[in-house]
């Protein structure tokens, strides 16, 4: 994986990819979620970096991405992707976005649908209004004193052991999370930000349609917020497959990461056709 950078009117984001040449292959793009880097995906990252050209970032404002201007929306980010893939020369995009990389993906495929090729799902929700509560969007948007205030040890133990349930999951969230040791203020800004921006993309009320190919994957134990709620609406009201992952928490791509890489490149043989590469 080569890291790169790419600069945007807020700050400048880095980014890894592996190059591939071979123009009948889909590029998987990997998202993680707030407060997460890219090393989230370490165990995608390995399996598929030899098959396929794979690309993962650390989003704006986290991690190597910083310092970055709080002033952007989730559909910023969406336009900032897609101007790195088109530098990248990526036509062909498969998604995979975990928790907020998901919201990310929903918000490009509302505003480049013949681009998108297929869209994954992992531990994320819909982005439409309708699945949400009037409380749940009150609450998304006034979430940052809550992590500033937090006791930063207790923090730290609540955030690595509450979206994990595997000794792998748990330690990598809790290295993520220590990026910010001594700066609470700006892992709160990231959080409370994220929710923010989350809350005003479902109360612009858009479709968020998805026309490609799209599989959702969620953690039976993903205690997050509601998301086992949503996945089971989400499922319901699209007919989009959802898949259960077994003894899995939030981060279920790191508690049995062979089983979402399994799912993973099922969905690509069966469900991604190279006819239009």
């Amino acid at each position: 994986m080569t890291e790169k950078i790419y600069a945007t009117p807020c700050g400048t984001i880095h980014y890894w990819i592996s190059k591939k040449e071979d123009s009948n292959q889909p590029s998987l793009i990997f998202l993680p979620g707030l407060t997460a880097d890219h090393r989230l995906f370490d165990k995608q990252i390995s399996y598929f970096e030899s098959k396929y050209q794979v690309f993962v970032w650390d989003a704006p404002g986290h991690a190597a991405s910083w310092p970055f201007t709080f002033t952007f929306s989730l559909f910023d980010k969406a336009k900032w992707l897609n101007e790195i893939l088109a530098v990248e020369n990526i036509k062909s995009p498969v998604i995979i976005g975990q928790s907020m990389g998901g919201y990310v993906g929903q918000a490009y495929a509302e505003l480049f649908p013949d681009q998108l090729k297929g869209f994954i799902s992992i531990d994320s929700a819909p982005l439409q209004k309708c699945y949400v509560t009037n409380t749940e969007l009150w609450l998304l948007k006034r979430m940052e004193p809550v992590y500033r205030y937090y006791p930063w040890k207790s923090l730290v133990k609540a955030g690595s052991n509450g979206v994990a349930t595997s000794e792998y999951g748990r330690q990598l969230m809790q290295k993520m999370m220590q990026v910010y040791e001594g700066d609470q203020k700006r892992y709160a800004k990231i959080a409370g930000h994220g929710f923010r921006i989350l809350a005003e993309a479902m109360e612009a009320d858009l479709l968020y349609k998805l026309d490609c190919p799209a599989l959702l994957i969620c953690g039976e134990k993903d205690h997050a917020g509601s998301c086992i709620r949503y996945n089971k609406a989400w499922h319901r009201k699209t007919g989009i497959s959802l898949e259960w992952i077994k003894n899995a928490g939030h981060n279920s791509n790191t508690d049995d990461p062979d089983r979402i890489n399994q799912l993973i490149e099922n969905f690509l043989r069966t469900q991604i056709t190279t006819e239009d590469f």
